[in-house]
């Protein structure tokens, strides 16, 4: 017997539940497929349990500089088994919600790995299911390098699976999950070594950040060895030790964790029989609507390889069943504009073009303006952490086209100022703002 709905999600992650709810809002007939947790990466590996090892460091900051305040204490022991505990508890509690919030909106789930059998059949468990319309929404992995050894490192899935802190970890990457671990991990109290491959991190976001970030982790004890490639990783009882090109015996850690990357889920679901294409590094291609190349299937998230972030799954879920059941032919989501954080410390916000990126788009137009400041968070101690903001305006109105923080409250700050630059905001409009005295934020909006 096949079970047929009106659609079917492949993926319980944030782009495939909310797909899933908004359709059944309309009053679709629903189904979500999901082989592992639901909630996907951002709730069980990703931005949650990212976020509150975040929170965590950031306190281990403002108790390196409660003294500045007069603050003292006789123990401010990290207990990182207690910090697991309660972390994973709150991450329970968010699949049991997820789990409930499908039962009411009378969503079926499905727990297994989903097959295509044919264009528009699915195979799970055996039993088979069709639908009016398909999305694929099954996300990403960590990537791991073809080398010998590889094995004994561990991806950004491992880390959260640790039950102990490590003491002396070597980190390899240079994108936002190699700056994010490295940083929260050194300001925890572990040793923390960067390796990247080649000479900045953070390469595709602008200079302003990438530099800024460099200086701030060299300065909190983070060791970065660029331009580095690994050839091989050994292992002699609980010590690993790093081999690279330029040299034999480089590191000894007892950790590794590889942050080189992420690669689309798609292996079981035999995309071939279902005629669906996908691009050079096998995530499905889709239109500017989610649609891929095989009528009423679509795919959406992480899977698409296009802005993998949370928010941005959820929005084209939800615009994509808009589309599908409530008539409304042309929603669809604007990947232009999007904002998005690093959860580095200091923190990254940004939106918008990079100034490199501006100027070859818009040449002799562009016009910049940015500054760079001790926060007042800072003045009384000795450890100064910069602050650093950059706008990227063009043409004779000075359109803002990008925006860049580094610094304290970069994470919270750019929100509203996203809502102004997607609306079409100039820097006249960011000067006849009234800046809020004292912040980091008006800085945005004095800037000369």
């Amino acid at each position: 017997m096949t079970n047929h709905y009106n659609l079917i999600c492949i993926g319980g992650g944030s782009g495939g539940l909310a797909a899933a709810r908004r359709a059944a809002q309309y009053g679709a007939h629903c189904a979500v497929i999901e082989n592992n947790k639901l909630g996907g990466t951002c709730v069980n590996v990703g931005c949650v349990p990212k976020k509150v090892m975040w929170h965590a460091a950031q306190t281990g900051h403002m108790l390196n500089h409660a003294g500045d305040y007069g603050f003292s204490f006789s123990n401010t022991a990290f207990d990182w088994s207690i910090l697991y505990t309660h972390r994973q508890r709150y991450i329970e509690r968010l699949n049991e919600i997820y789990r409930s919030s499908l039962a009411d909106a009378k969503i079926t789930h499905i727990q297994g790995s989903a097959t295509f059998v044919s264009p528009k059949t699915i195979k799970v468990n055996q039993q088979t299911y069709t639908a009016d319309h398909i999305i694929i929404a099954t996300g990403g992995k960590p990537q791991r390098p073809d080398m010998p050894g590889t094995e004994h490192g561990i991806t950004s899935d491992g880390f959260f699976e640790l039950r102990a802190q490590p003491k002396n970890v070597a980190i390899i990457g240079s994108g936002y999950i190699a700056v994010e671990l490295a940083c929260l991990l050194r300001s925890l109290g572990s040793d923390v070594t960067l390796f990247v491959r080649g000479s900045r991190i953070l390469s595709y976001f602008d200079a302003v950040l990438s530099t800024g970030l460099t200086e701030a982790m060299l300065n909190n004890g983070i060791n970065i060895f660029f331009d580095t490639q690994l050839s091989r990783l050994t292992k002699k009882e609980q010590q690993l030790t790093l081999h690279s090109t330029q040299q034999d015996q480089l590191y000894d850690v007892d950790c590794l964790i590889w942050a080189i990357g992420r690669s689309p889920n798609t292996e079981t679901l035999n995309l071939a029989v279902a005629g669906i294409d996908t691009d050079n590094f096998g995530f499905i291609t889709c239109d500017e609507f989610q649609n891929t190349n095989q009528s009423e299937i679509y795919a959406i998230g992480d899977v698409t390889g296009r802005a993998a972030l949370t928010p941005v799954a959820i929005a084209a879920g939800r615009h994509l069943a808009d589309r599908l059941f409530d008539g409304k032919t042309n929603a669809r989501l604007d990947y232009n504009h999007i904002p998005t954080v690093v959860f580095s410390h200091p923190a990254i916000a940004t939106i918008g073009l990079t100034e490199d990126e501006a100027r070859t788009i818009h040449g002799e137009s562009v016009r910049i303006y940015q500054t760079r400041f001790t926060p007042m968070s800072c003045a009384l101690s000795e450890h100064k952490q910069k602050t650093a903001m950059k706008l990227i305006t063009v043409g004779t109105q000075e359109k803002i086209v990008g925006c860049h923080i580094l610094g304290e409250g970069a994470d919270e700050m750019l929100q509203g100022f996203a809502v102004a630059i997607k609306m079409g905001a100039t820097k006249a409009d960011f000067d006849n703002t009234v800046a809020i005295h004292p912040t980091n934020s008006e800085e945005l909006v004095t800037l000369k």
